[in-house]
């Protein structure tokens, strides 16, 4: 094994995780009130009622598929009497499906961002870059999925490739801390970019609004407080702005 596919596959699942546990840490000891998505949709909503359900509800169905692909061990899918051949037809459909909602769905709100200029103003570089990521990593995404296990483009794997006996095994050996870096040794450039730039995206989440992704509606089952901001002078501990001064009636 190189020091590359060390650093690759040892070294860098390590260095991601603990790069997003203290950006984590880091944003919400000071950025609490800043954890949530800045919404842009007062500015504009049109556009983004039909692009942000179409990502997210594709995301979902991807990580579902990420989650059973890369968590579930290809004996146990086969133990409850579900082929290699039919897990890989469900596999392939559904990721298309998901593909679709999540291209399209990122599309629309890419150029929703770029072109409405109210949006476009309240984009931070931190969005852009972001944007960038999460483009690459999707785009790869469905080209493993299309082009190399639907369509077979490369001519290498007839049958689709069966990353469950490679990528698979790689990823769940990072859980126990004994990394086996041969598995994605062996797989194809496309699918180990998708790695290391979805690894990437993983320690860039607690520093762009992708840590909205965190903030599932818990809170509500809590009803947590809300703060309101006094307007009686006497109880504000700052002078009333020119012109809002009280009127004093005789």
């Amino acid at each position: 094994m190189t020091a590359t596919q060390t650093f690759l596959w040892v070294v860098l699942p390590y260095a991601t995780t603990v790069a997003f546990a203290v950006g984590m840490f880091w944003r919400y000891r000071y950025d609490q009130y800043g954890w949530t998505t800045r919404s842009s949709q007062m500015y504009e909503s049109t556009l983004l009622r039909i692009g942000s359900p179409l990502f997210h509800f594709g995301i979902l169905m991807a990580l579902g598929g990420h989650i059973l692909g890369l968590v579930v061990p290809e004996g146990w899918t086969s133990a409850v009497g579900v082929s290699e051949h039919l897990y890989h037809v469900a596999a392939v459909t559904f990721g298309v499906i998901a593909a679709v909602m999540v291209v399209v769905g990122l599309a629309i709100l890419i150029y929703r961002r770029r072109t409405v200029g109210r949006v476009f103003t309240v984009t931070t570089r931190m969005d852009k870059l972001m944007y960038v990521m999460l483009a690459a990593v999707v785009l790869l995404g469905v080209y493993n999925t299309v082009a190399i296990n639907l369509l077979n483009v490369t001519g290498e794997y007839p049958g689709g490739y069966n990353y469950r006996e490679t990528v698979a095994v790689w990823f769940r050996s990072l859980f126990v801390f004994s990394p086996d870096a041969s598995g994605m040794a062996l797989a194809p450039p496309s699918f180990q970019i998708h790695a290391v730039l979805a690894m990437l995206l993983f320690a860039l989440i607690p520093f762009t609004r992708l840590v909205h992704i965190f903030s599932a509606p818990v809170g509500y089952l809590t009803r947590p407080y809300l703060v309101y901001r006094s307007r009686d002078p006497e109880g504000s501990a700052r002078a009333p702005r020119r012109g809002w001064e009280p009127v004093q009636h005789k």
